[in-house]
């Protein structure tokens, strides 16, 4: 049952993207408008380099805190160690990667490509999906 659930039945495939010189109130205003904890940054080839989450805009307030200067664009503070999961992987597999991280969500491939977003929030609907 859980068990047998894969990341590709309950990822978010519409993916909202930044980039590296997204002006950081941009990228705020756009986890917001979509309601969601983190977004993947691509480059210019549409190759993740990193996630910029809610985590993320924590730092840039507590860094900026004495200057006043909340500036900045996404590729000075986003994450660049992402880890990334496959979209054939096991739900269950992504909520021991959750269990170890502190990271509200993982972006999803099959090989190199990008397809997919999953979160925490994800793996309860796949849970709760079980309840017949």
């Amino acid at each position: 049952m859980l068990a047998k659930i894969t990341v590709a039945d309950y990822m978010t495939k519409h993916l909202v993207t930044l980039t590296k010189e997204t002006n950081i109130f941009d990228a705020i205003k756009k986890l917001l408008a979509h309601r969601i904890t983190s977004a993947p940054v691509l480059d210019n080839h549409g190759q993740l380099i990193g996630m910029f989450s809610e985590n993320d805009v924590m730092r840039v307030v507590a860094e900026n805190v004495y200057d006043q200067g909340m500036g900045g664009k996404v590729g000075e503070y986003m994450t660049k160690n992402v880890i990334r999961v496959e979209s054939d992987s096991f739900i269950v597999d992504v909520a021991e990667k959750f269990q170890q991280s502190k990271d509200r969500s993982f972006p999803v491939f099959e090989d190199t490509d990008l397809v997919g977003i999953v979160s925490r929030t994800d793996v309860l609907r796949a849970l709760a999906s079980l309840e017949s």
